[in-house]
């Protein structure tokens, strides 16, 4: 029988870094746009993301710490979430830093806006994909003893989704193609879509 490096998270893990963000990867990063009530753009990745629901499209993602695109949501009632493609992560890396909440990211990372057709808020131009949302709650979490977490879940439910033509192939969004990246813990590793294989699910014959 293999050993096993096993620990009780509130004790600590005694590695070099924690394990749990490697351990739960890759993570889809969910680079989530906002326009504040001054009309500030806001343009930040979190990669505790994902969809929950496909009818009707619903996705979630938790900030640790609350931040603006927590507070613009709250405001506005409403985001958009921009794919993250390979040739955009240096644009989206420059857009995790803790900026003045007067700062419009889209600037600073050299991104241009595109007008959102549900929402006010901007998408990401050259984002292979887009889904703009209407904000259905948001949650402060809390552990087993009741106790408040530093992290809000926003749920928002997706009214309009745009996918770039020149990444569907054969009637069909293609992941490849469109160069997707995700999250994959240990500090800065990520990693890139760069093929995918096909397995259906089995059909139960009886």
């Amino acid at each position: 029988m293999r050993a096993y490096h096993s620990y009780d998270p509130c004790e600590g893990h005694w590695l070099a870094h924690s394990p749990i963000k490697a351990i739960i990867a890759p993570r889809p990063i969910g680079w989530i746009s906002t326009l504040g009530p001054d009309g500030v753009a806001n343009l930040a990745p979190y990669s505790f993301f994902n969809i929950v629901s496909e009818k009707p499209p619903i996705l979630l993602f938790s900030s640790e710490g609350r931040k603006d695109t927590i507070r613009n949501i709250e405001a506005t009632g409403e985001f958009v979430f921009n794919l993250v493609a390979r040739n955009c992560a240096g644009a989206m890396n420059v857009t995790s830093a803790d900026w003045p909440s007067d700062t419009d990211e889209f600037g600073k990372a050299g991104l241009e806006k595109l007008a959102s057709e549900a929402v006010a808020a901007p998408r990401v131009a050259g984002s292979p994909a887009a889904m703009e949302c209407k904000l259905l709650e948001t949650r402060r979490l809390t552990d087993i003893d009741g106790r408040d977490v530093d992290a809000e879940v926003v749920i928002g439910q997706a009214v309009r989704i745009h996918i770039r033509q020149d990444v569907i192939t054969e009637g069909q969004f293609d992941i490849a193609k469109a160069g997707t990246i995700a999250r994959a813990g240990n500090r800065g590793d990520y990693v890139a879509v760069t093929e995918t294989f096909e397995m259906l699910r089995p059909s139960m014959v009886r």
